[in-house]
């Protein structure tokens, strides 16, 4: 022993050898020779100054293994005096609240030594008890985005808040005119008050909202706010062209009401029924039992038909349109009195009030629509912004604040904005960063991330929901209210003002109700505190809507409409790579936008995928982009994803990447409507889709399942189909023979099952699973290269024939108008892993729980495990993607490694990972038992894509207790719709899937 201790060296030795120096200067070009340094500092042979090594040893190297960084602490400061609410190595957690662009949800944030680190659904709220969206998820990571303003701004310098607070006080003494904010919907009650506190003492004053994708005619045609849909209570949901499930309105509460009748076992062999009539295939149209293409010019025909139907005038659809589908629809409605809805995401005032009409008419209101809780999550008023624009042009405007609002860049009018932006005297922009309106304002006074502010919310009448800040101002930024409270001239900061404002609902010791609602994030006693104004309601008939012809479309034959992916979103969270890389639920396209078209069409204009497509507007303005082959898109249509096209520096992960399709909305009736006429043609160039699934169907493997209702009824044993191997003795389990020894589980059996009717392919848990385990973003050439890393992933497959109920597993080439299944796919933790026998170094093995794992120090890249799993769900690090320089966009400097899990590995180049089970998250499980005595509670251990999916379609679980909910569902499904992927392969996953059932017509 004391002849291997001499070749140890402690660092005050080992700094100053020749071979040190050599590597370290490999592996941190940044660590200069002494005589390449700036500087003085201790010289000790060729190495740079020890406290600089030292320096960079503690903090560099911590950073990348323990999330740990200088920003934005300033020093290293031991916990002498500790906080009082932080344990090193302990999780905190805080209630707050996400909302963005209409995407609501109530969270509770993880953090760790101060730094968030994970969001997940807080289920004390009624609303989103359970799941997030992916954006929300996401939002963590854009707390730490380098690219955010770290100063207030005056003529694009930095400048100190002090001359910025002069200033703006001073030109506000001096404006002529009105003075006007723009806002994005704000649903905070105490935010809305002072912003009107604000205006009330500037004179002439108006709070202007719009939203970048509006809701204005909906809101219109039901007396200024949005309906407080129910879906829970549809036995028959009838959509056109609301994508509910995605991005149209609240898409998280309204899956997980939407859910709740579509979920089927012994218990319960109902289900509701879903039509969509739509133009792309949307994630809701993908989840509907009958889905009818149509172009938009055809929405308000249809809406007619089903109007007339209704009122027994007979209905009159469309000669393009499936009379046979409106004609089930209009009897299904009658049917149902009381227990149906309809809903539209048109933004034409004519179908939104024949739709009111029709929900009037099937008894909708005060069941499937409370009347009494309608959402406020949007507000937008077209015709408010379109006189706004003109008001600005015309120089009757003094002054003019943009709060999470860029209609330099979201607005059809933009050129407009930006021109009346120019007579307007004071510009303010409150904006995290110098985005496209932010770069013509004067003034840029940042406001905070979400995660470092207070505010209140009230999504839905008599919801309300808290923010807390989670982390100090990273950097020297201000939350915009407590710049209102400024330029007031009120002293008061926004903590208190939010208080005092919240002592109107308390009851008793205001401070222990005040308490209360910190830590549980909601109130939910029926109080209302938001205040309204969003201008009058439509006064337009039923029979003068019915009256009304569909509109013409100008500028071609071909339709375009501009719809809303369910990651990128309106743009306002484009520089985010998670969302970037996260795959498109239909498309499964990453990082750009394209031109979506029918395979008819492709073949008609003898276009192939990649091809790039010169887009003509009727305006004359065009865009270019490459075509991307879907099916499910109506014929002579094409569709075209908001949010793209941003060329600000300010956002680089999004600069450059697809093009702006916002110019095709036109505006007509002071509406915006998102399609138009469009004309195109083939440039003769080529850009390659990095898309994360290549292939449409399962060529007829038993991947993934599906049936009818009718037949789940008739005989639930006979809706899955499972592969028997034949014996002498006749059909016998799969199991008959095996190469693998069987394992013998004692204490805990790990395991899951995903049903597949309650999964609807939104892609929550993938970025859940992302911000959980440390996976990085590879890039858009790494996805063409097959390198993405994502440990979970959502495949989709199209059938091969519409529904047919004769006709179910014929799986090749996509229908025109396909049926869709998502299907998640993470490692199904084998109990005869083909991984585990072909690793040389035994880095794979088997647990004594049944979980799959790795080892990563022991991993030498073979990458044998990976070509022997027959689900492919293995990566392979091809780099060390956090520390490398190529990929810019990811976390590769101190501030983007705040957000990584310090309970997880990250990986260094060279080492195969996968999905563990969120293992780090069952090990915290059994040791808070175990320090009780007592073995884990069935619903303690969760994993992460478990928790953050807001239908409740994954069950994790101890498949060793007889009272856990996933034993319940196994004995409960077995023999019915329980089924393994490529069950042939005797492999006995530990992830089992539910049959899809669908409810045909």
């Amino acid at each position: 022993m004391q002849d291997r201790i001499k070749y140890w060296k402690g660092i005050e030795e080992l700094e100053n050898t020749p071979g040190f120096a050599k590597n370290a200067h490999n592996e941190f070009p940044e660590f200069l020779p002494i005589n390449e340094a700036k500087g003085d500092g201790e010289s000790s042979g060729a190495t740079a100054p020890r406290r600089d090594f030292l320096k960079l040893l503690g903090f560099g190297l911590a950073a990348a293994t323990l999330a740990s960084c200088e920003a934005p602490v300033r020093k290293a400061i031991p916990y002498l005096n500790k906080p009082v609410d932080v344990e090193p190595g302990v999780a905190n957690w805080y209630a707050s609240t996400y909302f963005n662009n209409g995407d609501f949800n109530s969270i509770l944030v993880k953090s760790r030594e101060g730094r968030p680190i994970k969001i997940e659904p807080n289920p004390s709220s009624s609303l989103t008890p359970m799941g997030t969206s992916s954006k929300a998820q996401a939002s963590v990571l854009s707390l730490y985005d380098n690219n955010r303003l770290r100063t207030p701004l005056i003529k694009g310098k930095e400048a100190e808040w002090k001359k910025v607070d002069s200033e703006i006080r001073s030109a506000l003494s001096r404006v002529s005119g009105k003075v006007a904010f723009v806002s994005s919907t704000v649903i905070s009650p105490s935010t809305k008050q002072l912003i009107n506190e604000f205006g009330a003492k500037t004179g002439n004053f108006e709070h202007v909202t719009y939203d970048a994708n509006s809701a204005s005619a909906l809101i219109g045609a039901n007396g200024g706010v949005v309906p407080g849909y129910d879906f829970s209570k549809a036995n028959i949901i009838v959509s056109i062209g609301a994508d509910f499930l995605g991005t149209w309105v609240a898409p998280i509460p309204f899956a997980k009401q939407y859910i709740q009748n579509r979920k089927v076992s012994s218990d319960n062999r109902n289900m509701s029924r879903h039509y969509q009539f739509e133009t792309i295939m949307s994630l809701t149209g993908a989840n509907a039992d009958v889905r009818v293409p149509i172009k938009p010019s055809e929405e308000l025909a249809v809406v007619k038909a089903i109007y007339n139907g209704l009122s027994g005038q007979g209905s009159s659809a469309p000669a393009t349109v499936d009379k046979k589908a409106i004609d089930a629809v209009i009897k299904d409605l009658r049917a149902n009195n009381g227990r149906a809805l309809v809903v539209s995401g048109s933004n034409d005032p004519a179908v939104q009030t024949l739709i009111t009409a029709i929900n009037k008419s099937i008894g909708a209101e005060g069941t499937t629509i409370d009347t009494a809780a309608p959402y406020f999550v949007k507000q937008g008023n077209d015709a408010q912004m379109l006189r706004l624009i003109e008001e600005m042009n015309n120089g009757s405007v003094g002054a003019v604040f943009f709060y999470s609002a860029n209609p330099v860049y979201d607005h059809p009018l933009a050129e407009r904005v930006a021109s009346g932006l120019k007579r307007v005297a004071l510009k303010v922009s409150f904006a995290d960063r110098v985005d496209e309106t932010a770069a013509l304002v004067d003034y840029v006074t940042p406001d905070n991330h979400y995660l470092e502010s207070w505010n209140d919310y009230e999504p839905k009448r008599g919801f309300l929901s808290l923010a807390q800040p989670v982390i100090s101002p990273i950097f020297m930024t201000r939350q915009m209210q407590d710049s209102l409270l400024t330029w007031s001239g009120n002293n008061t900061n926004f903590y208190e003002y939010l208080r005092n404002n919240w002592r109107k609902s308390a009851s008793g010791d205001f401070n222990a109700f005040w308490e209360k609602a910190v830590h549980d994030g909601v109130l939910e006693n029926g109080t209302s505190m938001l205040a309204l104004s969003t201008g009058a309601a439509s006064t337009m008939t039923a029979a003068d809507a019915a009256g009304r012809a569909s509109k013409a479309v100008a500028g071609g034959k071909i339709e375009a409409v501009v719809y809303e992916k369910v990651a990128i979103g309106t743009g306002s969270e484009a520089n985010n790579p998670w969302l970037q890389e996260m795959a498109d639920p239909i498309s499964k396209a990453t990082w750009d936008n394209y031109v979506a078209m029918s395979q008819s069409m492709a073949k008609e204009m003898d276009i192939v995928q990649g091809n790039v497509i010169k887009v003509t507007y009727a305006n004359g303005k065009t865009l270019e982009l490459p075509a991307l082959i879907q099916p499910g898109q109506a014929a002579g249509t094409v569709g075209i994803a908001m949010g793209y096209g941003r060329e600000v520096e300010s956002m680089p992960t999004a600069k450059g990447r697809g093009a702006n399709a916002f110019p095709i909305a036109t505006v007509a009736d002071n509406t915006i409507l998102f399609a138009g006429g469009v004309q195109l043609e083939k440039t003769g160039s080529t850009v390659e889709i990095a898309q994360m699934q290549t292939h449409h169907t399962i060529m007829d493997r038993l991947v993934v399942q599906e049936n009818t209702l009718a037949n789940y009824k008739k005989n639930p044993k006979e809706v899955t189909e499972y592969i028997r191997i034949a014996t002498h003795e006749g059909p016998a389990k799969p199991a008959a023979i095996s190469l693998w020894d069987d394992y013998e589980y004692k204490n805990h059996h790990w395991g899951m099952v995903v049903d597949l009717n309650s999964c609807i392919g939104c892609g929550a848990c993938t970025i859940s699973c992302q911000a959980e385990n440390n996976i990085p973003v590879v890039g858009k050439q790494e996805v063409l290269n097959r390198r993405e890393m994502h440990w979970m992933r959502i495949d989709r497959y199209y059938s091969a024939v519409e529904h047919e109920a004769k006709d179910y597993q014929t799986m090749e080439n996509p229908a025109d108008n396909p049926s869709v299944i998502f299907q998640p796919m993470m490692c199904q933790h084998c109990n005869h892993a083909p991984c585990e026998t072909v690793c040389p170094v035994a880095a794979t093995m088997h647990s004594s729980e049944g979980i799959n794992q790795m080892a990563y120090n022991r991993c030498v890249g073979t990458r044998y495990c990976a070509n022997n799993c027959p689900y492919k769900v293995r990566r392979f690090n091809w780099f060390a993607y956090s520390n490398n320089d190529k990929f810019d966009f990811n976390m590769n400097n101190d501030l983007g490694k705040m957000v990584l899990n310090p309970d997880v590995t990250v990986r260094s180049r060279g080492v195969m990972e996968k999905c563990s089970f969120c293992v780090q998250r069952v090990q915290l499980g059994k040791l808070e038992a175990k320090r009780e005595n007592r073995r884990p509670v069935d619903g303690e251990i969760v994993s992460a894509c478990a928790q953050s999916c807001p239908t409740d379609a994954i069950i994790f679980g101890d498949m060793l207790d007889p009272e856990s909910r996933i034993s319940k569902t196994l004995a409960r499904e077995k023999g019915e719709r329980a089924f393994h992927v490529l069950e042939e392969l005797n492999v006995q996953p530990n992830v089992t899937y539910l049959t899809k059932i669908r409810n045909l017509a």
